[in-house]
């Protein structure tokens, strides 16, 4: 997949010295993978709920960020960690019930047959984890991911990232099968069309000897493109890989904790229990929380005879970290807004793209949308320079989104959850005047 906003040294003109010399220095300290956003990087200083500013006081509303779910430096969050910072931090092997009432509370949220969670510090790792788990409990090794999947960046969970580039390359016992796609399936398809590509692939996988151990998706599907319709479609799915002896992982690193408005987790929206949950990212609003939520049976054997480890894997800031964003989402009815707040952002989105032979579909969930730039709308053939110019002209007016996709040409736009009417109206009017500008 193409970054379509990313720098590029040998485009970008616009650069002050002091920068100039800041990315020279960053390239020279931290070596050549690194990527920046946007043609002309921004270089901030500075954030507080949905906004960032960058070191010339400029204000950037944020329509991008999911890490800081709850909103940039949230102050309830941030006062937890302060204070549980300035009494203890340590790991869970001695008694503490900060963790204890945090895995109680999340759990929770999900149904009853998730009765475990272990944590993890990122939702690589937590991916990572459910791996060993599932490997261990079922002898098996086969594992099918959609075609631009993103899982993480530890090496067994790398090769499930097709997003992250052909170099990054995938093994025998890992199966990709084409994501849901709302230009090409009806919706009435897409459940079983799924379903027949996921047995494909594990006839073919077991072509080579290999047999399925579990059937992982974002259950959004971001890095494909976002695909949350219709609600229910991966139900076939779900079905087919525990009928085939293997499981469901739900990876809600994206679409968790309410983003999609109308449930809490991404997966409810397809009314199915999964087998493991793997969360991460907004978990802690930025602090370093994550984990993998599961069936009891499929831990068991693997809880006896591997002990299980984590240095800062819920520790005890990390478990006020999370307690925190459960409060803040509850106490100020965050899912409703997202629910609310992405309902007008859709609208509007469908509004200004209207007659528009360039725009080929708006779908979303609660406050999780995408816009899809196309040639034209008689053969939906992606457009990725045109999604570039828009990302870069929003980021140029002081609105941060970026792109997805296989064609690169896929509007990206995820505020944190706090985004309410003005600056959802302020959003839309930079994405008016983006489609407007000349390209």
């Amino acid at each position: 997949m193409t970054m379509v906003n990313a720098y590029d040294a040998a485009q970008s003109t616009q650069l002050d010295a002091e920068d100039a010399a800041l990315i020279a220095r960053r390239r020279a300290a931290l070596g050549p993978a690194y990527r920046l956003f946007y043609q002309e990087p921004l270089h901030l200083v500075r954030g507080e709920g949905v906004w960032l500013w960058d070191k010339d006081g400029k204000a950037y509303l944020d329509a991008y960020n999911n890490v800081a779910s709850v909103g940039h430096c949230h102050p309830r969050v941030v006062e937890a960690i302060s204070r549980q910072l300035g009494v203890l931090n340590t790991h869970t092997r001695y008694l503490h019930d900060g963790v204890v009432n945090y895995a109680e509370r999340l759990l929770a949220t999900m149904p009853d047959a998730l009765a475990h969670v272990m944590f993890t510090c990122t939702g690589s790792e937590a991916n990572d984890l459910a791996l060993r788990i599932i490997r261990s409990q079922s002898r098996r090794q086969g594992i099918i991911v959609t075609r631009l999947a993103y899982h993480g960046l530890t090496e067994a969970v790398a090769e499930l990232s097709p997003s992250l580039g052909d170099f990054v390359g995938r093994g025998p016992r890992v199966r990709t099968i084409p994501a849901p796609n709302a230009l090409t399936v009806p919706p009435a398809e897409q459940g079983a069309r799924l379903a027949a590509d996921l047995a494909e692939a594990i006839a073919a996988m077991r072509q080579d000897g290999i047999e399925p151990a579990a059937f992982i998706v974002d259950t959004i599907f971001s890095s494909d493109g976002l695909y949350p319709d219709p609600a229910g479609f991966l139900k076939p799915a779900v079905d087919l890989i525990r009928a085939e002896g293997g499981i469901f992982i739900a990876d809600e690193v994206q679409p968790g904790f309410a983003r999609t408005g109308d449930n809490f987790w991404g997966f409810q929206r397809h009314d199915v229990i999964p087998d493991m949950v793997t969360m991460g990212k907004p978990m802690g609003n930025g602090f370093p929380v994550s984990g993998v939520a599961m069936r009891p049976e499929l831990v068991e054997e693997f809880g006896t005879k591997a002990r299980y480890f984590n240095t800062f894997g819920g520790n005890p800031v990390a478990a006020a970290a999370g307690m925190a964003v459960l409060d803040v989402i509850e106490d100020e009815g965050l899912q409703d807004n997202a629910r609310r707040i992405g309902a007008f952002l859709k609208d509007g989105l469908n509004s200004l793209s209207a007659g528009r032979d360039d725009i080929g579909d708006v779908r979303g969930a609660g406050l999780f949308l995408a816009v899809e730039c196309v040639t034209d709308r008689d053969s939906n053939a992606p457009d990725g320079a045109r999604a570039a110019h828009i990302v870069n002209h929003m980021r140029q007016n002081g609105v941060l989104i970026s792109a997805t996709g296989p064609g690169a040409n896929i509007l990206k736009i995820r505020p944190p959850l706090v985004l309410q009417q003005p600056e959802a109206e302020r959003f839309l009017d930079a994405v008016d005047a983006a489609l407007s500008a000349p390209q």
